[in-house]
């Protein structure tokens, strides 16, 4: 009965879109009970990153780099966006386009799930060293990407490698869930146009009992398994009067029970997507106004 009522409720929401002030009380509550269960009993319940799951990660960003090498030489189409015209007018236009990667996200491996978008913008009147002034000032995070960013420092740069850590967080319905994370981040030119850089997790925890007295770091690989790795892969290429930047964004989480995949799939998908959104634009808002001739500059001043 739960399956077929749940089935249905998520069909009706899915097709009208009605809030869930709008839907019977009845089956808000079992919607809201569902939630309830779905966020606290499932994602909250600890767990382990196993051997295989990481296998299984390091050989899908292998091939994600692979396939990053064949956009680079000379002729080949080195954006996304410039494979579809509908798409390429549409980012021209000033719009934040946001897709899946691949016939099914998330993929699933073993014992995790591996979530992979990509999204791309156009920033117009400005130059590619006008948006790295942003993405490479570390210290800023906090600012530009909250409130998901709460803490933000560097710890290492240099001209092609540097090193930054960041404190992720995120509320889900009552309870907040943080990581405490540190990255690697190469920078490489392909041309006076175009360029790319490639981020990873080389460490994460998360933090139990968050904002509490008695909060702790747990051991890395334990804990909810929301986030075990991320990996972010970002294009530029200079032109038309300003930048297009693309973000592949691809997770490693753990993995949902079957019984329950047909429900939770389509929230993790909406938050992704949306998640996406957010950083695009968020950056975009920073680099325009670092553009201005009244805005803060990289170092603070006016």
């Amino acid at each position: 009965m739960w399956d077929g009522e749940l089935r249905g409720l998520w069909q009706r929401f899915e097709l009208t879109g009605r809030p869930l002030a709008a839907q019977p009380a009845t089956s808000c509550r079992l919607l809201r009970t569902t939630l309830l269960f779905v966020t606290f009993l499932v994602p909250m319940r600890a767990a382990n990153l196993r051997n295989e799951t990481v296998k299984a990660w390091e050989d899908y960003i292998q091939e994600v780099n692979s396939q990053l090498h064949e956009r680079v030489p000379a002729g080949s189409p080195f954006l996304w966006v410039d494979q579809s015209a509908e798409r390429l007018a549409k980012v021209r236009g000033g719009e934040i386009v946001v897709s899946p990667v691949g016939v099914h996200t998330p993929k699933e491996v073993p014992f995790g799930l591996i979530h992979h978008w990509i999204g791309a913008i156009f920033i117009a009147n400005t130059t590619f060293h006008q948006v790295q002034s942003v993405l490479r000032d570390y210290g800023r995070y906090k600012e530009i990407y909250r409130p998901t960013v709460m803490e933000s420092r560097p710890v290492k740069l240099s001209e092609a490698e540097e090193r930054f850590s960041l404190l992720l967080a995120n509320r889900a319905l009552f309870r907040k869930i943080a990581l405490e994370s540190e990255y690697r981040s190469l920078q490489f030119r392909v041309d006076d146009r175009r360029r790319y850089s490639i981020a990873q997790t080389t460490h994460i925890h998360e933090l139990a009992e968050y904002g509490a007295a008695s909060q702790y770091a747990l051991p890395e690989d334990q804990g909810t398994g929301l986030i075990w790795r991320l990996f972010a892969l970002t294009r530029f290429e200079e032109r038309e009067g300003g930048v297009y930047i693309e973000v592949e964004a691809i997770v490693l989480s753990r993995d949902v029970p079957a019984s329950l995949r047909w429900f939770v799939d389509p929230i993790i998908r909406r938050v992704a997507k949306s998640s996406l959104i957010t950083s695009l634009q968020q950056t975009r808002d920073a680099v325009i106004s670092d553009s201005r001739p009244a805005g803060r500059s990289v170092g603070g001043s006016r």
